[in-house]
């Protein structure tokens, strides 16, 4: 059963190394049996997007007063969202314990991306073309876009290799893009899984070093 507590969305680590894996990493404590939904509702989807960087203040303010005015269309784009969200997760997560993902899962992605390419267009950039959203009055697409493109992009990328899962103790499950020059990174921080990971190291060494006799 996921915990429905909220927390400030502003406050969550982004430390997937690429969107579709930090939206994936939008509930807390994925493999622990109390997983915590971060994503509430509409306005929290819009106050993440402004919190990875996605949307300016300006724009999520007026977003998040359209989404108050329109509640039943945010909250379809809400849950489609939220579904996406799992099947990334499902999809990279396999993929991280070298294990094939469904079906079902690839089947989604790949309708969202290409239901989605109806809406995007090719424009000049500053280093040749580039893809564009094309439906500016509806950002929630173009959020749902964006997140699906990341992942299609990771997915079928030479470092699809490089995704791992956190095995934090406290059921962490996030996932993280690996580039460290070795392929040693095991956490999906240091300040948070990783530091809880040496301090129970320490206190096993210390319990083990009471427990042996005096010689």
């Amino acid at each position: 059963m996921i915990d429905k507590r909220e927390s400030p969305v502003e406050e969550l680590r982004l430390v997937g190394g690429r969107l579709c894996l930090d939206f994936a990493n939008t509930i807390d404590a994925r493999s622990s049996t109390h997983p915590h939904e971060c994503l509430h509702s509409a306005a929290d989807l819009l106050k993440w997007s402004h919190h990875v960087g996605l949307l300016q203040e300006e724009l999520a303010r007026r977003l998040l007063e359209d989404a108050r005015e329109h509640p039943t269309e945010a909250s379809m784009w809400y849950e489609q969202a939220l579904a996406l969200r799992e099947v990334i997760y499902r999809i990279f997560s396999a993929s991280a314990r070298r294990m094939r993902p469904g079906a079902d899962d690839l089947a989604h992605l790949s309708t969202t991306y290409a239901a989605a390419l109806m809406y995007a267009r090719i424009v000049p950039a500053q280093a040749g073309f580039a893809w564009v959203w094309g439906d500016e009055e509806n950002w929630y697409g173009h959020l749902v876009w964006l997140v699906a493109k990341s992942a299609v992009e990771q997915l079928t990328s030479q470092d699809l290799h490089q995704v791992k899962e956190c095995p934090g103790s406290k059921g962490c499950g996030w996932l993280f893009l690996d580039t460290s020059k070795n392929g040693s990174r095991q956490w999906c921080s240091m300040e948070g899984c990783g530091s809880r990971a040496k301090r129970q190291r320490q206190y096993r060494r210390q319990r083990r070093a009471i427990a042996e006799p005096l010689s």
